[in-house]
């Protein structure tokens, strides 16, 4: 009978098989795609947090590194108590800029505006508007802002404020100035328009806005409120618009470049999103509106600042 010889180093080979076989399978690249998503989580946070972002321009940006951080007010506009960040230039400002945010959105969407015309020595301050759906009651409010601006108070007749929440007093509003532009994106674009004949408002910049269609107070049929009220203003105007779609109500307020009698210009910016005018706009915008393209807010950035120093020069 013939003697079966085994190979001792095969045998090792089968035994090592059994004991991989053995072993539970790990799923390929979980662990790791989990560190990333954390890892992406944490940056995301980081990045939300940063003053950088807070204020529009990309970390590491020498024109941050300097930029003061906004003042905030509790002042009463239209009845209501609102927050105000006023962004205050390095020297004696050359007037003031109002900016006004759209629905559902708030006074920090405005502020990478706010603070390039603070760089640019302009006083720019953003209010939360006093109401969501009451645009006269928001323009109301906006005409309130405007006179306490140009006294350089925080109340109607009054020396200059100290309430500057967490700042050594002074004069709260940074004035008082002369001259007031308004600006409004999307339906705080409507507000600021039907305050732009307030007295010392020399300039008018529509981002994107939106109009209200409502029922007409003489009868039948239907009146668009913005488009009624651009007729009649005075104030030269400046406007900045997407094509359209749903997020401006299918460019609702195209018709007010043709009815307002002081148009500086009209400029439809091809390819833009609701959210290439506001700055900094959110993940909220994007999901509902469409992705911000930083070439097309640089237009966006660089018509306001060329129409805000020729009304304040």
């Amino acid at each position: 009978m013939l003697e079966r010889r085994t190979d001792p180093r095969a045998a090792r080979r089968r035994a090592g098989g059994a004991l991989r076989r053995a072993k539970p399978r790990q799923p390929r690249g979980r662990g790791w795609r989990t560190v990333c998503v954390i890892a992406g989580c944490v940056a995301a946070f980081a990045a939300a947090a940063s003053p950088q972002a807070s204020a529009g321009v990309p970390a590491g940006s020498a024109s941050t590194a300097t930029a003061p951080p906004p003042r905030t007010l509790q002042l009463t506009l239209s009845g209501r108590q609102v927050a105000v960040d006023v962004y205050r230039p390095a020297g004696t400002p050359r007037g003031a800029v109002v900016l006004s945010h759209g629905f559902t959105r708030s006074r920090t969407t405005l502020g990478g505006h706010a603070a390039a015309l603070a760089g640019a020595g302009v006083l720019a301050l953003t209010p939360d508007l006093p109401h969501t759906f009451d645009f006269r009651r928001n323009a109301q409010g906006l005409a309130e802002l405007v006179a306490l601006v140009r006294a350089g108070s925080t109340a109607a007749g009054a020396a200059p404020a100290t309430t500057v929440l967490g700042v050594a007093p002074g004069p709260a509003l940074g004035g008082p100035v002369d001259r007031v532009v308004l600006v409004g994106f999307s339906a705080g674009a409507l507000s600021s328009l039907l305050a732009a004949g307030t007295p010392g408002v020399v300039g008018y910049v529509g981002l994107d806005a939106f109009d209200r269609v409502e029922r007409s107070a003489t009868g039948g049929g239907t009146t668009a409120l913005g488009l009624e009220h651009a007729r009649t203003l005075r104030t030269e105007a400046l406007l900045l618009r997407a094509p359209a779609s749903n997020c401006n109500a299918q460019a609702v307020s195209a018709p007010w470049g043709a009815a307002l009698p002081a148009l500086l210009a009209d400029t439809v910016i091809e390819g833009a999103t609701h959210c290439d005018f506001e700055s900094p706009t959110d993940w909220m915008c994007r999901l509902a509106c469409g992705a911000a393209d930083p070439t097309r807010q640089a237009r966006v950035r660089a018509a306001l600042l060329q129409a805000v120093q020729r009304w304040l020069q």
